[in-house]
């Protein structure tokens, strides 16, 4: 439901117009304010609540530098969905279980600039705790550390790596968050910033609201929305569930 305020979720925007993020882009979209009603929401991990980038990417590069791969095709690869998959795509030849164990190790070991996304625990302290899951592909433990690190709270809800047979892009990964909460999947909202994200939750036949960064906004085309990050994002509840409020970035008509 949307008590929107600005034009409806689903109006097409030329997508492919709006840059990667760099101010030249940026300069080229306008805010517009409007409100959605949901019953909860679900939050990928890394790089929607969690900035851990640079530790992801380092362990990636010395997985790249270990098997003599491009390291700029292995981190496209990496990002927005399971590890074993990830190793399945980039060296088929070899265990994956053993690989993606390895990967996981030196994440584990590195915490090195992880923070909590601009706006993410003022938000997460306003919603009802029986109201919001995290849905990641990373691992229980890893996802476990990275909001200690952070400094966030214990999700209610963590649907993780662990907990899945098939991760992003298939919906099931969705699908399970939205059972969690006990909410129909077309109630509830979504924050990804990864491609393989947004494919997922649309599977699963959920709004989605991108937040570009890891990925450039043109990537992330499939979204219903796209939001600066988590600062232009709020909740309250009202007499029809959970009222998010968010600050759409659309393109200006002035170039």
């Amino acid at each position: 439901m949307i008590e929107s305020l600005c034009a409806p979720l689903n109006r097409c925007v030329p997508w492919d117009d709006v840059g990667t993020g760099s101010p030249q882009s940026i300069m080229r979209l306008q805010s517009i304010h409007m409100v959605l009603t949901c019953s909860a929401i679900l939050f990928d991990l890394d790089g929607v609540l969690v900035h851990s980038i640079g530790a992801a990417e380092r362990q990636w590069r010395k997985f790249a530098e270990r098997h003599q791969l491009d390291p700029d095709y292995v981190l496209r690869t990496a990002h927005g969905q399971r590890t074993i998959e990830t190793v399945h795509i980039l060296v088929p030849h070899l265990d994956a279980q053993t690989e993606a164990g390895i990967v996981e190790l030196s994440e584990l070991e590195d915490t090195e600039g992880i923070r909590a996304a601009d706006g993410a625990a003022d938000l997460l302290g306003s919603l009802p705790r029986d109201r919001w899951a995290v849905v990641t592909s990373g691992t229980r433990a890893l996802a476990t550390l990275r909001l200690d690190v952070a400094k966030l709270p214990t999700p209610p809800q963590l649907v993780s790596a662990d907990d899945v047979t098939r991760g992003k892009p298939n919906p099931e990964p969705y699908l399970k968050g939205a059972r969690a909460v006990n909410a129909d999947p077309a109630s509830c909202i979504v924050f990804e910033d990864a491609p393989h994200g947004v494919v997922a939750a649309k599977a699963a036949g959920m709004r989605v609201i991108g937040i570009p960064g890891t990925f450039a906004a043109s990537e992330l085309q499939q979204a219903d929305a796209l939001v600066r990050g988590l600062s232009d994002v709020h909740g309250r509840m009202n007499g029809h569930g959970l009222a998010v409020e968010l600050t759409q970035l659309h393109l200006s008509a002035a170039r």
